[in-house]
């Protein structure tokens, strides 16, 4: 007995020790929702500029005093410049500019460009989101002259922002040219040599080859901050856990722990939706002796704004037990932008230390905050653009003994989302709560919100590494914070909850039903209100009649704005097919179907549309549609399949045994249909009509997982031994069109599989992927399987459906009566 007692404590000490990831593509650092997000795109958090998840620049920084010497562990010193010649995100401006080829000298200052057209830059296909003029030829050709009474000494830089290909000319020379597209301004080099003293002359022309069309551009001369002598902590080690981030760096004579927590716990919304970051410091002498220790945490009011170059306010003020900083922009145009790489800029951000650590909090731009912490004094400023919101921690004299103080950060959205023309409150607002209220919550809840975020963190991993070994354990960690954090949590003006996803880095929808789907499963798991959250207003859209069609909506419209869809083309048998196995597991989940029985008639049109057009399905788009329109697309039918089935379960839970009886019938007859339709050899095909084709069969689990046993078992084991053969280095990819992939399809593949071995064998390419994928960004979902690069999207909520194989497990045990 003390034998056993004594590797059960062994055990329970190793899964400690193991149970976070030590390397990401990037890492978390903040992460609430689609706006309020902070990431660190480098494997040292000193390494670079930290990011929102879309990689504009949103600086937090991190200094340690020790002894007067200065350490810095968080973030890197900001470039800044000085405007010679300002872009459109600065100031308006007007050029000369023609749509029609002006032949070969367009570019020379001598050029006559009089009948050429005047208007204010910058040029977009879109003037509703940023553009001035409204540009939908195939080219553009634009001059703009401006006048140096100096020659700029320094570094010299274009700005420039382009979409698609672009060369440009500085006085007759070119300066730079790129096939292709940016999101965002580049800053590009410029040799000192190609200005003129007097008149100047920028010539640029970019053609737009593929959607979207967009042009602003200036120069800027890159400013020189006072020497810093700042030395970078040497950090030792980071861990990744569910709600949690921590790194420990070493500095000088004193260790330096720090953990970031955004307590995202499912099973507390109001935890869970407090809009509150807990940045935690922790330090401690390891020679023996005492030291003099400040810490120095810099937010930058970037977090607050689209663009840098945004005016902002701000107030310092104290309230109850708490000191707070307060910034966001002086404009407030709130849910005036919409879109994929947008930052939100109204609302408020906020920076909150308890007044019991004596901490001095102060504004000033980012090279006075530093300087003034390194002097030990406070600095001011007249500025109202990209200021840094400075808190100073005293640790007083530190020694063996570790100190620790925390500062938190929030952000009051005001309005985050517009609901069909109601702009809704978030979630913690409901109850009449105010960011001062949260933000003091969370002050006196700080031991125990920890305490919690621990607990959960541990169980997780130990579920994780249970169900799926230890590799799937860390790709279940580094999924967590991300899925959640694509989502806003709000209740609809009929009283629902909404938990609303955007898809990042995808096109910008707001409650996309194919990116609800792959979601699912960490939902079902930890809380199935949220995916009723995701579904609900899809319900809604269908049974207000604003959505007239007999199936499912792709879409509520782009992020913030859920007025309704706004992708240019249907899924009909995609989203009907999503939604109905998606309430069909939440009453396996529940173990009641009430949800079901609430939207009993859309489901029903929905599953009567299946029933006439899902089988063999037409040409059409599914939820992989980067990859293409299909006809008669195996998986696709697949999926049908299953929805009628899981259709008619649903019914006959809620006594409707004639339709129960009739819809497994047909499901039952299609299941066999199919698989000598889709029979090629030794696995079964792509689509329906091309041999030596394949597929992965993802949407084949929910068969397996709802217990509707359509598909013999047969099939699952024929598809697994022909994919084992397919894998690359980094994964199985999605079909035999390409070697792309995506990882939650192999996660869902990999659970149709009926042994660990075989599940692991596809699930160890996917973390190689996570560990050595050369593109660093929040973790993206679809990448190349033979290098390991990112192909498109990143940040995704649908990384939440790794949490398929810990779902199937956990309804394992409730069927075997085993308690978890």
């Amino acid at each position: 007995m003390k034998r056993l007692l004594l590797a059960a404590i062994v055990l329970g000490l190793s899964v400690q020790s193991i149970a976070q990831l030590h390397k990401a593509p990037a890492y978390p650092l903040i992460a609430h929702d689609t706006y309020f997000s902070v990431w660190s795109f480098t494997d040292q958090l000193n390494g670079s500029i930290t990011k929102h998840w879309t990689g504009a620049d949103q600086s937090l920084n991190g200094l340690i005093k020790v002894d007067n010497k200065v350490y810095r562990f968080m973030g890197a010193e900001e470039q800044t410049f000085l405007t010679i010649l300002p872009a459109a995100d600065e100031k308006n401006y007007s050029v000369q500019y023609t749509e029609t080829n002006p032949g070969g000298d367009w570019m020379n200052a001598i050029f006559n460009d009089k009948a050429w057209q005047t208007g204010p830059a910058p040029f977009s296909d879109n003037t509703d989101a940023k553009g001035a003029t409204t540009w939908k030829s195939k080219n553009l050709w634009m001059r703009r002259t401006f006048n140096m009474s100096s020659l700029p000494a320094g570094k010299i830089y274009l700005k420039l922002n382009h979409d698609d290909n672009v060369e440009v000319y500085l006085n007759d020379k070119k300066i730079y040219n790129k096939d292709g597209w940016v999101r965002k301004f580049i800053y590009i080099p410029v040799d000192a040599s190609a200005f003129k003293k007097g008149y100047n002359m920028l010539a640029i022309h970019c053609a737009n080859t593929a959607g979207g069309a967009y042009l602003d551009a200036g120069i800027v001369i890159e400013q020189v901050n006072e020497s810093t002598t700042i030395s970078d902590a040497k950090q030792t080690d980071v861990n990744i856990s569910a709600t949690q981030t921590a790194y420990s760096f070493i500095c000088g004579p004193v260790k330096l722990d720090v953990t970031f927590t955004s307590p995202l716990l499912m099973s507390d919304l109001k935890i869970m939706a407090r809009p509150v970051s807990y940045i935690t410091t922790k330090v401690a002498a390891t020679d023996g002796k005492q030291h003099d220790v400040n810490v120095y945490l810099g937010t930058s009011t970037d977090l607050a704004v689209n663009e840098p170059t945004q005016s902002v306010t701000t107030s310092a003020y104290s309230t109850g037990d708490l000191l707070i900083l307060k910034a966001g922009t002086v404009a407030q145009p709130i849910l005036q932008k919409k879109g994929d790489d947008v930052r939100i800029d109204w609302g408020y951000l906020y920076v909150a230390a308890p007044k019991a650590s004596k901490a001095t909090q102060f504004i000033a731009t980012p090279e006075d905050a530093l300087a003034a912490f390194k002097r030990s004094t406070i600095a001011k400023t007249s500025a109202d653009k990209h200021l840094t919101l400075a808190t100073v921690v005293p640790f007083g004299k530190v020694g063996a003994n570790a100190a620790e103080q925390f500062v938190m950060i929030g952000y009051d959205d005001i309005n985050p989302v517009q609901f069909f023309g109601k702009n809704l409150l978030p979630w913690w607002k409901e109850n009449g709560g105010t960011i001062e209220s949260e933000l003091a919550d969370a002050n006196i809840a700080y031991k125990s919100v920890i305490s919690q975020c621990n607990t959960f963190d541990a169980d997780l991993y130990k579920n994780a590494l249970e169900s799926g070994g230890q590799d799937y354990a860390q790709l279940c960690v580094l999924a967590y914070r991300q899925s959640i954090a694509a989502h806003k949590l709000v209740k609809s003006p009929q009283g629902d909850l909404l938990f609303l996803s955007k898809e990042n880095f995808s096109n910008g929808s707001i409650n996309t039903v194919d990116i609800t789907y792959p979601s699912a499963p960490m939902y079902l798991l930890y809380n199935p209100d949220l995916l009723k959250g995701m579904m609900t207003g899809i319900f809604y859209y269908s049974e207000s009649g604003k959505w007239t069609k007999p199936f499912a909506a792709h879409d509520l419209g782009t992020y913030p704005l859920a007025n309704g869809q706004t992708y240019g083309e249907d899924m009909p048998v995609e989203e009907s097919g999503n939604m109905i196995i998606c309430a069909a597991a939440i009453a396996k989940a529940e173990g009641n179907a009430a949800y079901a029985r609430k939207h009993w008639k859309t489901l029903s049109a929905w599953a009567a549309y299946l029933k006439k057009a899902g089988f063999d399905p037409a040409n059409q788009l599914c939820t992989d549609d980067f990859a293409g329109h299909l006809a008669r697309n195996a998986n696709l039918s697949v999926k049908a399949i299953i929805a009628l089935g899981a259709y008619a379960k649903l019914a006959e839970q809620l006594g409707e045994k004639a339709t129960a009886e009739t819809y497994k019938k047909t499901a039952s007859e299609m299941a066999a249909k199919w698989a000598t339709m889709a029979a090629d050899g030794d696995h079964y095909a792509l689509t329906f009509d091309k041999k030596n084709t394949w597929s992965q069969k993802y949407n084949m689990v929910w068969d397996k997982l709802l217990g509707l046993n359509l598909f013999p078992k047969d099939v699952y084991v024929k598809e697994v031994k022909y994919y084992l053969t397919k894998q690359n280095v980094y994964g199985l990819p999605l079909d035999s069109r390409k070697s792309y992939t995506k990882s939650d399809w192999i996660v869902w593949t990999a659970t149709l599989a009926d042994n660990q071995k075989d599940f692991q064998a596809f699930v160890k390419p996917l973390l190689k992927y996570v560990e050595e994928t050369p593109t660093r960004v929040p973790l993206s979902d679809w990448h190349e399987t033979t290098n390991g690069q990112q192909v498109g999207f990143q940040a995704r909520s649908v990384v939440g459906g790794y949490y398929i194989k810990m779902l199937e497990d956990k309804w394992k045990n409730q069927e075997l009566g085993i308690r978890k």
